[in-house]
């Protein structure tokens, strides 16, 4: 049987975005064009495509590169807390705001914010984020007095805006404010080459665990990741690398190691897969004592996947 051990062609690592396809070496030079400007970018991007590390290599490219860049997660908050953490809060604001606090924005002077999942910003919020683009001020929740800043503003969503918006649920006027340069980023599935590339970057990886070594992979299972359509995108990927390591033996992997979506194995129905699924959620908050984050890295989901699979399965206003 044939036994891959290695890539055919060494991959190319830009700002972190890693790739050995001509599409994404493309996306590399969209990136360093549309850096030179301060206008607001669109990262249209499926979940685990690399959109944060994009936002990133456009902040280091730019003329802001040496002010602050950071990041925040809107799906992973609620309401009240979206206010403070981009536009900060003074002393008193809301029951536990013991301190004033400055907001991502006030934070990010100089430099750049970027909004992931911007399109989870709730509508009654959306008419501040409005302000602060159009008008660059912002009013800390609980103050009067409007603050100025200089930001620059990368946003990112895996839906878009424009369906949102004709469903009512994102402000047509603030759509046009975040995506003046739109930019789509490739899922892995049309990355060429990428699926072999980063196997062999996360085998590396986790070989330095220690706990097994792996040096090459069976025909039939890199066929299988091949075809695969990864939806996840690179973190499913990733995923799955590290359950084949924790399943598997020996320096080859196998098909039968692999996840069952890939190795063929035959899944659960879809109802004992979703109340399998609501079970193992609940569990994860229980252990973690409601709190969200930790229960994400507990399941092995990121914070965005977590919360969208929270409203799917209606836990959301119940736990």
């Amino acid at each position: 049987m044939k036994i891959f051990k290695g890539p055919d062609i060494k991959p190319r690592n830009f700002h972190g975005l890693i790739s050995v396809c001509p599409k994404m070496f493309e996306f590399f030079e969209l990136i360093k064009k549309v850096a030179r400007t301060e206008s607001s970018i669109l990262v249209r991007g499926e979940t685990g495509t690399g959109k944060e590390l994009t936002a990133s290599a456009i902040h280091n490219l730019s003329p802001r590169k040496n002010g602050p860049f950071n990041a925040i997660n809107c799906a992973t908050l609620t309401p009240d807390l979206i206010v403070s953490e981009l536009f900060g809060h003074e002393r008193g604001a809301f029951t536990g705001a013991i301190n004033s606090r400055i907001g991502l924005f006030q934070a990010s002077n100089g430099g750049t914010i970027f909004l992931d999942e911007v399109a989870e910003i709730p509508l009654q919020i959306q008419a501040r984020l409005l302000r602060a683009l159009e008008e660059r001020v912002v009013t800390p929740l609980g103050a009067t007095k409007a603050i100025k800043v200089d930001t620059r503003v990368i946003s990112a969503t895996h839906r878009a805006l424009r369906t949102e918006s004709a469903a009512g649920r994102f402000r047509e006027d603030l759509m046009y404010r975040l995506r003046v340069i739109p930019i789509f980023l490739p899922r892995l599935a049309d990355r060429i080459g990428d699926v072999e590339a980063l196997t062999w970057i996360f085998i590396k990886e986790f070989n330095k665990l220690g706990f097994r070594k792996v040096e090459g992979i069976e025909q039939p299972a890199m066929k299988a990741m091949c075809e695969h359509q990864w939806p996840g995108n690179i973190r499913e990927l990733k995923n799955n690398l590290e359950y084949t390591f924790a399943v598997g033996d020996g320096p080859h992997i196998k098909l039968s190691e692999l996840m069952p979506e890939l190795s063929g194995k035959a899944p659960p129905n879809s109802f004992s897969q979703k109340n399998h699924e609501i079970q193992a959620m609940k569990q994860a908050l229980k252990d973690s004592g409601g709190r969200k984050a930790q229960a994400a890295k507990t399941m092995g989901l990121s914070r965005t996947t977590f919360w969208r699979k929270l409203r799917e399965l209606q836990l959301s206003g119940t736990l």
